[in-house]
């Protein structure tokens, strides 16, 4: 195998009763937005009917999760209302459970709209803002034994214009989220880390990112990437958002081979085959 398990707090991303197996293949989030202003497919699954078939699609095509959105958080965004978010986020959580068979992840940094997903039938929560927005998420989390996933944000860390070092910088910042996440009950299994690709770093600090995305490793926890469709790979191929998924299926290939457990995408199925392919050359444990 070419990584190393063993430095892992736990062998396994626990969330609620499901327990993804770490270190023997790379496991694919899907990508489910209710939101009228996403960045790459906002109003394109705002209504229930919408959101659960391009779910089940997403899970035909072999996505191990369905994170949901309801706000976007893309550069420039406006933050919405908890209530409506709430409204937007828990009605298709609540069709989602008793659709498909998969988990479900609830995107957000507000503990009030992370607790109301989990009723729903959430049993991850992913706030890309690893804590440092709201706290509470993290008593949440444990309350539920629901999975933590904490990412680093750069547009929030007041170190990162003044650092040199941009990786020891994004794991000082995750390494606090975990303390955060610990002291409030959350079990080292429950929790997995995001470097943050594209949330305030330009192409080439996310490309930094990725390439020695390894170092992450030396925190213990499982890694989450999402680089679907942002716009480092559009600067590097000149392409509108609506024509990066072969760019960002090279760089799930990439992430997966330098330590990614996880990626979160738009494109499922091509993502899927290229990352089988990934794992088969990469995490072969026979002899050489």
């Amino acid at each position: 195998m070419r990584r190393d398990v063993q430095m892992m707090k736990s062998t396994g991303f626990s969330c609620s009763s499901h327990v993804f197996p770490i270190g023997h293949r790379t496991w694919v989030m899907g990508i489910l937005n209710v939101t009228p202003d996403s960045f790459s497919d906002g109003g394109c699954f705002e209504g229930e009917s919408a959101a659960l078939a391009h779910a089940n699609r997403m899970c035909i095509e072999g996505a191990s999760v369905i994170d949901v959105g309801g706000e976007s958080t893309r550069p420039g965004f406006s933050e919405v209302d908890v209530d409506l978010e709430i409204s937007r986020v828990t009605p298709v959580i609540s069709a989602l459970k008793s659709s498909i068979q998969v988990p479900i992840s609830i995107d957000t940094y507000k503990g009030q709209v992370a607790e109301a997903a989990i009723l729903a039938g959430a049993s991850i929560i992913n706030d890309v803002t690893g804590l440092h927005n709201d706290a509470s998420i993290a008593r949440i989390a444990a309350t539920y034994h629901s999975g933590l996933i904490l990412m680093y944000n750069a547009r929030l860390d007041q170190r990162f214009a003044g650092s040199d070092n941009l990786i020891d910088t994004a794991k000082a910042y995750l390494s606090e989220s975990i303390e955060m996440a610990l002291r409030s009950g959350v079990q080292d299994g429950q929790i997995m880390i995001d470097p943050g690709i594209g949330f305030g770093l330009n192409t080439d600090q996310s490309l930094t990112m990725i390439r020695f995305l390894s170092e992450f490793r030396k925190l213990g926890y499982p890694i989450l990437i999402g680089p679907s469709r942002k716009r480092f790979i559009g600067d590097i191929l000149g392409l509108p958002i609506e024509k990066r998924d072969l760019g960002t299926i090279a760089s799930c290939a990439v992430a997966s081979a330098n330590g990614a457990d996880f990626v979160r995408v738009h494109s499922v199925g091509q993502t899927v085959e290229a990352l089988a392919v990934v794992d088969a050359i990469v995490r072969h444990e026979g002899e050489s």
